[in-house]
């Protein structure tokens, strides 16, 4: 009996034990997000994506645009997984195809600076991080200011296409329902009013808001603004596949600033939404302090980025590490 027992108490220690190191292996693999995550497995990454943003940027300034862009419309969606890149296939549709993400481009540019990076590191660094460090140095390259960012996520393996009208808002959203979905990912109202602030700079396309010029115009623009964007949008039907479109902000179209607010408290927002951001009472007050201070306006956007990139991510032995980040690697 006391045999038995013995035998029973050892089994029990050495499953405490497994567990314990189980729990601390497991621990060690999946470290979440971390600063400098790649210090060991890739060091240069970061300087690597840095470089190749700079370079891509001298040559294609549009560029900066679609990677400020790219991080809304892929960590919005559920997880900031990279899901946004993948191809369509078969089976599945790309979300770069959906609606919402009408006016998106630039994705061969991901894979040059991806080219890059696994040149130096094969298989290591995840087309996650890749896709929200070029957002971050794209900031910069806008003016706007750099923003210390965690890294460690990894690659998911399918287009969240299906649910891409859930999480992201249309430019008519109302902006209750903005203000809705962003504080579903943690974000307060000053960081929706500076997020928008990336309205600030790139363009948008006429058939976004020809609803406010035909067939009558909206008394809510500024009657200044109005034969500009007659001019700029002259079909009251554009092409989508037309080069129409009027430049969000006409003053300093390539810097992000604070600009933005000054023109939509002036009636010259383009969208719906940032005729709303401008009067309604509870992102009214933060729209007038970010237009009076370009700092209030960076340390809000700043923050708001950070949470953005830390939405839901994979980690650990979740999802890939993408060869190429256009396709799962099943699919390579």
């Amino acid at each position: 009996m006391r045999k038995i027992m013995g035998a029973k108490v050892l089994f029990f220690f050495a499953l405490l034990s497994f567990s314990a190191v189980s729990a601390f292996a497991q621990d060690e693999e999946d470290q979440g997000l971390v600063m400098n995550f790649y210090k060991d497995s890739c060091p240069q990454a970061e300087d690597i994506i840095k470089e190749q943003v700079k370079l891509l940027y001298k040559r294609h300034k549009n560029t900066a645009f679609s990677w400020l862009r790219n991080i809304f419309h892929d960590c919005a969606v559920q997880s900031c997984d990279a899901s946004l890149l993948l191809d369509s296939t078969r089976r599945s549709l790309s979300e770069k195809e959906t609606d919402r993400s009408f006016g998106l481009r630039n994705f061969r540019y991901i894979e040059t600076i991806k080219e890059a990076v696994e040149r130096e590191c094969p298989g290591v660094v995840s087309c996650a991080d890749i896709l929200v460090l070029s957002a971050r140095e794209g900031i910069v390259s806008l003016g706007g200011p750099y923003i210390p960012l965690k890294t460690g996520r990894r690659d998911g393996r399918r287009s969240r296409a299906d649910v891409v009208e859930e999480y992201l808002p249309d430019h008519n959203e109302t902006i209750s329902g903005v203000l809705d979905r962003f504080a579903a990912m943690g974000i307060d109202t000053p960081g929706v009013v500076a997020l928008l602030g990336a309205h600030s700079v790139g363009r948008t396309h006429c058939v976004k808001l020809v609803h406010r010029l035909y067939p009558e115009v909206d008394p809510a623009l500024s009657p200044d603004h109005v034969p500009h964007m007659l001019h700029k949008c002259p079909d009251q039907i554009p092409d989508p596949k037309a080069v129409q479109y009027v430049r969000n902000d006409r003053g300093t179209p390539m810097v992000l600033d604070n600009n933005y607010y000054r023109n939509i408290l002036d009636n010259k927002g383009l969208l719906i939404v940032d005729h709303q951001l401008a009067y309604d009472k509870r992102t009214r007050p933060y729209v007038k302090k970010m237009a009076k201070s370009q700092d209030y306006f960076f340390k809000e956007f700043s923050r708001a980025i950070t949470l953005l990139s830390e939405n839901n991510p994979l980690t650990g032995s979740k999802g890939e590490i993408r060869k190429q980040c256009n396709l799962a690697n099943k699919l390579h």
